[in-house]
């Protein structure tokens, strides 16, 4: 199913969703995992733990960030197609990033994680047919379609991955 398939955008989320081109889900989980391959690990050790402004996440930080986030929707989504009927709310990032020593853990470590777990979120979406895909979550204030949800998990991937490359990078020159 592609993105147009979304009938209705959530508050919030509607930025990661629309990032995405109009593809099939399963395309766009496909692209993110070339992206994941193609990620310079050198440059990245070469930047090492500097971050463009005071207070912002290391790229280790970032990368974690992604897979921890990446399982809490996971998690959410299941819940949500097996009707358990008990979502998690939103959870403090912030708060869970102070808490992760990504910035104890070598890059290609967090990098390869990251393939893992989306590797593991590829086939468990997978396992979702049309009417699965469509069905909505509802957590907190906020309700969207299981194929939103994956789309989201996309665009976030996209969203940090474009803030590595414009204001990370540039402290490799």
């Amino acid at each position: 199913m592609k993105k147009s398939d979304i009938d209705k955008l959530p508050k919030y989320f509607d930025y990661y969703i629309t990032i995405n081109k109009d593809i099939e889900l399963n395309e766009a989980f496909s692209n993110s995992l070339k992206q994941i391959e193609n990620l310079e690990v050198a440059q990245f050790e070469r930047i090492g733990l500097r971050a463009y402004e005071d207070g912002k996440w290391s790229i280790n930080e970032i990368i974690q960030h992604i897979s921890d986030w990446e399982r809490i929707w996971c998690y959410r989504t299941l819940l949500a197609v097996r009707n358990e009927g008990t979502i998690p709310s939103g959870l403090d990032h912030n708060l869970i990033a102070n808490n992760c020593n990504a910035n104890e853990v070598a890059i290609e470590h967090l990098i390869n994680e990251l393939y893992a777990v989306r590797k593991a979120t590829v086939a468990l979406f997978n396992t979702f047919d049309k009417a699965l895909l469509l069905s909505n979550c509802k957590f907190s204030d906020n309700e969207m379609s299981i194929l939103a949800m994956g789309f989201n998990i996309v665009g976030h991937q996209q969203h940090h991955f474009k803030i590595i490359s414009e204001r990370y990078l540039p402290l490799d020159a």
